[in-house]
């Protein structure tokens, strides 16, 4: 079974920290969407939202903030993958209880951000180099395909569970969720042993 962040809305304030730890996190590594520029990242406060001035401010989770609910979205990283089902290119792949995009299968079709039930794919369009043996050196662009990675490249884990403020997100693995039935179990079995205890009141 694969590990998981998932979302507390009762508990998001809509800060949009994980947002920028998510993209910052990124920056400096070779995942997936990274695009190196001098002069860091920008961010600036537009109409009430946060938004990049550098186009590679690109997180993998998307906060929402509705009239009635707000809270983070992200990849569930589900063990039938949709979006590895509608991929034409194999390019969605799980490794190490995580679910994956191999950027150098991904042709950016977007198929997979059709398919994901909770809109946590997204496909973003980079700029880069020619290729070595290119006839013209123009500009070039490559579209991939991003979504959560669980940080795996960091050891702390999921840069948005350490840096949310009001611990609305959190990574749940095999072994948490396991914990999490077990207490639940317990609860209803207590809960049915109460009931079964109370005295039955005489009818007519």
């Amino acid at each position: 079974m694969n590990s998981f962040v998932i979302a507390d809305p009762s508990l998001c304030i809509g800060c949009r920290t994980c947002e920028v730890a998510c993209a910052v996190s990124h920056q400096s590594t070779s995942c997936a969407g990274t695009v190196e520029r001098e002069g860091g990242l920008r961010l600036a406060i537009e109409d009430g939202h946060l938004v990049s001035k550098d186009s590679y401010f690109q997180p993998r989770l998307k906060v929402i903030v509705g009239s009635k609910v707000t809270t983070p979205v992200l990849c569930r990283q589900c063990e039938d993958k949709p979006c590895a089902q509608a991929c034409p290119n194999n390019a969605i792949v799980t490794e190490d209880g995580c679910v994956k995009v191999l950027q150098a299968r991904c042709i950016g079709c977007k198929s997979c951000v059709v398919a994901c039930p909770y809109g946590a794919m997204a496909v973003v369009v980079k700029e880069v180099a020619p290729a070595a043996d290119a006839l013209f050196k123009r500009p070039q662009t490559k579209a991939q395909a991003l979504k959560c990675d669980l940080c795996r490249h960091r050891e702390a884990g999921p840069a948005c569970v350490e840096v949310c403020p009001t611990q609305a997100l959190r990574l749940v693995t095999p072994e948490s969720l396991g914990e999490l039935s077990r207490q639940k179990q317990l609860a209803s079995a207590e809960a049915m042993a109460a009931c079964q205890r109370q005295p039955v009141s005489a009818q007519g």
